[in-house]
Formats: C-alpha cells, sequence, structure tokens
C-alpha cells in the first residue's frame, strides 16, 4: 500500500502527467481550431501542436533542476532524455510522418489505375511528429506546468 501511495503522490510523475494531458488538450482545441472540425483521437494521438512529448520531459527536467539543482545528476538524466526525446521528434518522427503520408498518396494513386484490388487498404498514420515550433510550444508548456507544480508543492 506504501507503494502505491509514494507512486501517485510522486511530484516528478504528476507534473510529467500534467504536462502531458495539458498539451493533448491543447492539442485536440488547436486540430479544432485549424480543421474546424473536432476529433477526439487527438487528445491520445501523437504529432499536432503542441508536441506531448516535448511537454512531457521538459516538464520532468525542469522539476529536477528545480528541486535538486542544475549541477545534479537527477537533472542531467532528465535534461539529457528530454534533448534526445524532442530531437527525434523533429528527426526521425517527423520523416516518417512524410514518409506515411507519401505512401498513403501512392496507395490511393495505384488503387485508381488498377482493377485488381490487391493493394492492401491500409492507411499509415501521417501524424506522429513534429515541427519545430510544435516541439518548442511543447517545451514552453512542460517549463510552464513545472513551474506552477513547483510554485504550488514548494
Amino acid at each position: 500500500m506504501n507503494a502505491l501511495f509514494d507512486l501517485i503522490s510522486n511530484p516528478f510523475l504528476i507534473t510529467g502527467i500534467l504536462a502531458w494531458l495539458v498539451a493533448q488538450v491543447l492539442k485536440t482545441f488547436t486540430h479544432l481550431w485549424i480543421y474546424k472540425k473536432f476529433d477526439i483521437r487527438r487528445l491520445f494521438g501523437d504529432g499536432g501542436m503542441p508536441s506531448g512529448h516535448s511537454a512531457t520531459v521538459t516538464s520532468l527536467a525542469c522539476m529536477a533542476g528545480l528541486t535538486y539543482g542544475l549541477g545534479s545528476f537527477e537533472f542531467a538524466v532528465s535534461a539529457i532524455i528530454a534533448i534526445i526525446v524532442c530531437h527525434d521528434a523533429m528527426g526521425v518522427r517527423l520523416e516518417t510522418g512524410k514518409q506515411a503520408a507519401v505512401i498513403n498518396e501512392l496507395t490511393e494513386i495505384v488503387e485508381m489505375l488498377t482493377t485488381d484490388k490487391t493493394v492492401p487498404e491500409v492507411k499509415l498514420k501521417e501524424f506522429v511528429g513534429h515541427t519545430p515550433i510544435q516541439v518548442a510550444a511543447g517545451i514552453i508548456v512542460g517549463l510552464a506546468v513545472a513551474a506552477l507544480m513547483f510554485l504550488t508543492l514548494y
């Protein structure tokens, strides 16, 4: 029972989850504003504005820095992980989304040009990565959530 209490009262875990939740809610409303249609899948989906991954890892690194200091092992580890996640979101994952869009378009062209329906009807997920602006917005969300949590708790 003690372990469960430790888990649900962990300020670092709560901050990370809260930052992710705030980013996902903002992402859902950003999608609604841009595309003029509500899509509940954006609440749990990847890609879009702001980056939930960036918000989550940034909030964790920020809380570690505020709690243990910028010279601490805890901050160093969480900052390196945040850098890797944010870089990956703009790199490999963004390119994966672009490739998925091209493959989906090619699949549609092949389907239109042939009567043979051997092409599988699988649409690849295109919202997987982030632009630098989306990552920056996620970082800002993560910093804001961590700062508010730190001020609230300490």
